[in-house]
């Protein structure tokens, strides 16, 4: 089976973050070298170092698998909002866990048949990428780079005081932190299933504060783009998507560089 597929690319699908922010980062290519960790097809690792002090990383899913889910080959995290899978899948109530098999054969197969659909310019039937976010993932979404998780683990002979390497030790000398974040498996992060950061995420997620409706049904807010501080109240029936019989008062505000206006009929704002 493996003779019959060869992954063939020139550079991995990763996200900022695991690059690095080294610009002159050099990277190495071993055609078919590993087995990818979720369908166990031999592919091409890249293998690189993301910046000084850093670990070297390397590619731990195919191109296929990545593609599948929109994520990393590196970290299992979304490319677009550097998110967990499961985060992804359970904000917009998305249930794709049992939609790519787990067994050896029906695995290969359903891997195989993606990349012949995609092969062809077929549109896969996959959600990812076509899901509008929610405000969910919009709070959580991460929209600079976490350099900080390409550092070096700490050096285990340096918290039981017998590392002798000194500045040479190519680990960190600092206490490990343990915890549920220590304990992550590639394949649950891939599935979204039992992934303690995603299960963390979700619990901030729960946390933060959400907007109620107003009381009154009357009250509500109508956001407005292109307004300024001279828009005056009788100057919003310029406005063709405003009914001034159906509105009453109308208040302009504004916040920020964002601009709204306020009005005591939900009427016609809504």
């Amino acid at each position: 089976m493996a003779n019959r597929w060869q992954e063939q690319t020139d550079f991995p699908i990763i996200c900022e973050s695991c690059l690095g922010d080294n610009p002159y980062v050099r990277m190495t290519k071993a055609n078919h070298s590993n087995e990818c960790k979720i369908c166990s097809r031999p592919f091409s690792v890249f293998r690189w170092r993301p910046g000084r002090g850093a670990r070297f990383k390397k590619t731990e899913i195919c191109q296929t698998c990545s593609t599948l889910k929109n994520a990393c080959q590196v970290c299992i995290l979304d490319l677009q909002y550097g998110l967990p899978v499961q985060v992804i899948e359970t904000a917009p109530s998305i249930n794709s866990s049992g939609s790519i098999p787990k067994s050896d054969v029906n695995r290969e197969f359903f891997a195989e048949e993606h990349d012949r659909r995609a092969r062809a310019g077929l549109d896969y039937e996959s959600s990812y990428g076509k899901v509008c976010p929610n405000d969910t993932i919009l709070k959580l979404q991460r929209t600079t780079p976490f350099y900080k998780r390409n550092l070096s683990p700490a050096c285990s002979f340096n918290m039981r005081g017998k590392c002798n390497r000194g500045a040479a030790c190519p680990y960190r000398h600092e206490m490990h932190v343990g915890g549920e974040l220590s304990r992550q498996n590639i394949k649950d992060r891939f599935y979204g299933v039992n992934d303690p950061v995603a299960m963390k995420l979700l619990n901030k997620a729960g946390e933060m504060p959400s907007s109620e409706p107003p009381a009154d049904q009357r009250t509500g807010t109508l956001y407005v783009g292109g307004l300024d501080g001279r828009m005056k109240e009788q100057e919003s029936s310029y406005y063709p998507c405003m009914d001034p019989q159906r509105m009453g008062a109308v208040k302009p505000f504004q916040e920020g560089s964002s601009r709204g206006l306020n009005v005591n009929k939900s009427g016609s704002g809504k």
